[in-house]
């Protein structure tokens, strides 16, 4: 008899980076995830299905991620980006030929591998995928590979905002821009950051008005599961701030007020007590062994060093070395001796992963649930030799006749849970709970935030029964600059520092289009001109209808209908 199944989750998002600027914050980072990401990803998945394997995992991307690999412009500055690229590799080469270069020989290796990896990759994007990563990953879903889940509109930290249209519209927004591009409904929802509320009656929270649970917005938009940190399931303090995608910032560490350890674990999915919705909660063990900064294999000396790169081209010429080196002594990287090591320590994880499992069934008689969730950006970007390693896990998980390696659907559909329970206010940051996106350096936001939910409403109550088509306009680009203002990048970036005056600047000018917009309708002086503007700039959700911003009804009346069932049994 099989121990259990692995379930693999991979959170992929970037915030919205079109037009708004290009580097060291803006479209080049998502041009890098491409590159050494989203298409390295692909082409893994694929040659996976070559093989004879269906790797069944699942992959959530957030609609605001989704919107950016469906531009075409975005598509175009990411060619221009690669071609720039692989000139540069070769422009590096003949500079480490001149025999005064010290060790150039080597060097120049190192841009011919990068060269050859740049010209490739573009191969990739223009001739096997038809510059539609999206249409990609749909493929490999349609064809029962992966699953892929969706996520609110644009990463907005949910339980902070204020009104109860505000929040549902990031969740059907996220499900409506899933349909149009994957064609069918999905499934699965990552949380932004993980964050959950409990309702009101559990944890009050002043800042907001809704009488929901987050749950509740799942169910009202027919989601039927997602995914929680361990210590939201399991009580207890978190063992260690997790760093988001592979940064080590200096944010200081906010510890949890002791939670009673609930005697539940990971080892199994639950159904939430108020609605018919399933949780998963992540493997800390096994996913410590991965995202730690001290001991996680993407530390490991012989790996691409991320930070230093050459002061001409730009390209990563180092290796990690070692933790204790500085960044000016770090040796030269070697891809062969890199990429070699991937399979070793692969193996380790998949081994890893059948002792947990083992354990658990010693202990209960019951196969288990091994669930790990990362950001998949850490694969490829932030860890270069991470792709490879991936695929070296699932080829070993998959040739294990112990475990089996399900999409978080199946797993579902065949261990249907048998528990209902309740989580506690959660996230994944600093201290599991709120801090990361509400502290004294981020207070000031979400006033502003809550502001322009009340004023949409307003303007939506006051103009949108029977608008002229300029005003259904101003609308829905209103609603647009909202939703991009409600982004939990900006907060999170300010707080860790890694971006604090983009991420201001970004809130700002969402937060400014927003007004101008409402003044319009409210004056009746429109500005044409610079309205087609904002639409061609800001123009994630093309199919977006300000209609959206309604109440969720079916979770209210589902309330409604227990309580006179509980009033009738009394």
């Amino acid at each position: 008899m099989g121990l259990g199944t692995f379930v693999l989750m991979l959170h992929s998002h970037l915030p919205y980076y079109r037009k708004a600027g290009m580097w060291p914050f803006g479209e080049e980072n998502l041009y890098e995830c491409m590159l050494e990401t989203y298409l390295p990803l692909l082409n893994m998945l694929n040659e996976l299905v070559d093989e004879g394997i269906k790797p069944r995992i699942t992959i959530g991307i957030t609609p605001i991620l989704a919107e950016q690999l469906a531009d075409e412009e975005m598509k175009q500055g990411f060619i221009s980006y690669v071609q720039r690229l692989a000139k540069v590799a070769r422009d590096d080469q003949e500079r480490f030929s001149n025999p005064k270069v010290e060790h150039g020989k080597h060097l120049a290796f190192l841009a011919q591998f990068y060269q050859n990896h740049f010209e490739s990759t573009l191969h990739d994007f223009s001739q096997k995928y038809n510059r539609d990563l999206l249409s990609a990953f749909k493929a490999l879903q349609d064809a029962g590979a992966i699953e892929i889940t969706t996520s609110s509109a644009t990463h907005g930290f949910s339980p902070l905002l204020k009104n109860e249209e505000s929040i549902n519209a990031q969740f059907k927004i996220g499900v409506e821009s899933y349909k149009r591009h994957f064609g069918r409904k999905p499934r699965g929802y990552w949380l932004p950051e993980c964050a959950y509320r409990p309702a009101p009656d559990v944890s009050p929270n002043p800042l907001s008005t809704s009488e929901l649970s987050t749950d509740a917005y799942l169910f009202e938009n027919g989601l039927d599961y997602f995914f929680t940190e361990y210590h939201a399931i399991e009580g207890s303090i978190p063992t260690e701030a997790r760093r988001a995608q592979g940064i080590y910032n200096t944010v200081e560490y906010i510890p949890l007020s002791p939670r009673p350890v609930t005697g539940l674990t990971t080892f199994e999915a639950y159904t939430m007590r108020d609605f018919p919705v399933a949780v998963m909660g992540r493997s800390n063990r096994a996913s410590f062994q991965v995202w730690s900064a001290a001991h996680g294999y993407p530390g490991d000396g012989l790996y691409r060093e991320f930070h230093k790169k050459d002061e001409i081209s730009g390209l990563h010429y180092w290796r990690l070395t070692s933790k204790e080196t500085a960044i000016g002594d770090k040796t030269f990287y070697d891809p062969v001796q890199a990429f070699s090591h991937v399979e070793s320590q692969a193996h380790h994880f998949a081994d890893l992963c059948q002792e947990i499992l083992k354990e658990q069934h010693k202990s209960t008689d019951r196969q288990g649930l091994l669930m790990v969730s990362f950001d998949t950006e850490l694969y490829g970007h932030w860890w270069y030799e991470g792709v490879a390693w991936l695929k070296a896990v699932l080829k070993r998980l998959h040739a294990m006749d112990t475990i089996d390696v399900e999409t978080a659907s199946d797993y579902l559909v065949n261990h249907p849970p048998s528990q209902a329970i309740e989580l506690p206010e959660s996230t994944w940051g600093q201290g599991g709970h709120y801090w990361v996106w509400s502290n004294e350096n981020t207070e000031w936001m979400w006033p502003i935030i809550h502001q322009t939910e009340d004023r949409f409403a307003q303007c939506v109550r006051d103009f949108g029964g029977t608008p002229n088509e300029l005003q259904r306009r101003i609308l829905n680009q209103a609603f647009r600059e909202m939703l991009l203002l409600q982004s939990s990048d900006w907060p999170f970036l300010v707080t860790t520092f890694q971006a604090k005056e983009y991420a201001i600047e970004r809130f700002e000018d969402h937060t400014s289009n927003f007004h101008r917009l409402c003044d319009m309708l409210k004056t009746g002086n429109t500005n044409v001109s610079q309205l087609s503007q904002l639409e061609m700039k800001n123009n994630p959700f093309p199919n977006l209808d300000y209609h959206w911003y309604t109440l969720p009804q079916k979770a209210h009346q589902a309330i409604e209908a227990t309580k006179k069932e509980a009033e009738t049994l009394s």
